[in-house]
């Protein structure tokens, strides 16, 4: 299986694109967002997931590791695949898709294109009773030494965040006794009012705000 994907961008199509890794040409499919930031002859790092069918070997590209995740995410809601998963990805930023998961917010589904009332109505209602996805871990933070390696400063290691002070926020109100389902509940409502950008502090207090009696 491919999960990573880095080198130069040989060509760019309506669906899809055309990596070179090394003198090899990946086709990897897209969404149009992930495409328009595409520019033949530049470098690129795409997140690859991989779908093997007994008539078929395709990989979808993300520049990001939440994107990848949550396009598996979405497909695990009966009825959705992958064209339904890029439109929603394509019309909605990935944190609000997290947020209206977490408030069964079907209206923010529907914005997709090829995305109907109904199979709003279903994402919407499914999502909200599943755990949000976690994506891959690129990178422990260890560096690696070879013998030749004396006096080297490694690399940085690759960080993959994954709404790490949305989790933090959860897990800070399930301690203080709140069921996760409501906290979640909580904590989109503060996202939506404050953007992904707020400090923790003020998520947990916003949040025990919003869980006032």
């Amino acid at each position: 299986m491919i999960g990573l994907l880095k080198g130069m961008v040989e060509a760019v199509g309506a669906e899809e694109a055309v990596i070179d890794v090394n003198g090899v040409g990946y086709l990897v499919a897209c969404g149009s967002q992930t495409l328009a930031r595409l520019e033949p002859g530049a470098a690129v790092k795409l997140h690859i997931e991989t779908h093997v069918r007994e008539d078929a070997f395709k990989l979808f590209g993300f520049l990001e590791e939440t994107e990848r995740v949550w396009f598996v995410h979405l497909q695990s809601v009966q009825g959705v695949g992958a064209k339904a998963a890029f439109a929603i990805l394509d019309a909605v930023p990935v944190s609000e898709i997290a947020n209206a998961a977490a408030l069964g917010d079907k209206s923010t589904f529907a914005r997709a294109k090829g995305v109907g009332p109904k199979l709003a109505t279903r994402i919407a209602t499914e999502l909200k009773d599943k755990a949000p996805p976690a994506g891959r871990s690129f990178s422990i933070g260890l560096p690696v030494h070879s013998p030749n390696d004396a006096g080297t400063t490694p690399a940085e290691p690759e960080v993959q965040p994954v709404f790490a002070s949305r989790e933090d926020a959860v897990s800070g109100l399930v301690n203080l006794g709140y069921p996760e389902s409501t906290a979640r509940q909580a904590v989109a409502t503060v996202l939506r009012e404050t953007g992904e950008d707020a400090s923790l502090g003020e998520i947990m207090r916003l949040s025990l705000r919003e869980l006032a009696p």
